[in-house]
């Protein structure tokens, strides 16, 4: 049912990571996401995984407001990262968010971010992903 093997949901909100594994279950999407707290997590692992010689995550589904590394700057730095390594990795953004400011600034990243939905997550959103 999937096209995404690797999935990282990098996020604060250990709700949302516990409703997460349960669209996935119900819908019988066959995926472990790794989650991580945070955007600096996130990039370390990256990082880590580069190193090693595994490749990028196919799908991250990133928070924007999150403390010590926020969606934004760890999209500066997954797109450093990213240019040293290729590969093709969809993001979407899903935040709590509804500012125009943060609307208009995910069009700043158009070239990293697939869509933008609004928590909570619905079954029709992950549809629109899987």
């Amino acid at each position: 049912m999937t096209k995404f093997k690797d999935v990282f949901v990098i996020d604060d909100d250990k709700v949302f990571h516990f409703i997460i594994k349960k669209l996935f279950s119900k819908n019988n999407i066959d995926i472990s996401p790794s989650f991580y707290l945070n955007g600096l997590e996130a990039i370390d692992d990256i990082k880590n995984k580069i190193n090693l010689g595994v490749t990028l995550p196919d799908l991250i589904l990133l928070d924007i407001n999150m403390p010590i590394m926020d969606g934004w700057q760890f999209l500066d730095e997954f797109r450093k990262t990213k240019k040293d390594n290729g590969g093709q990795t969809i993001i979407y953004l899903v935040s709590s968010s509804d500012s125009t400011s943060d609307i208009n600034k995910a069009k700043e990243y158009q070239d990293q971010i697939k869509d933008y939905f609004f928590k909570p997550m619905t079954l029709e959103d992950l549809k629109k992903i899987f």
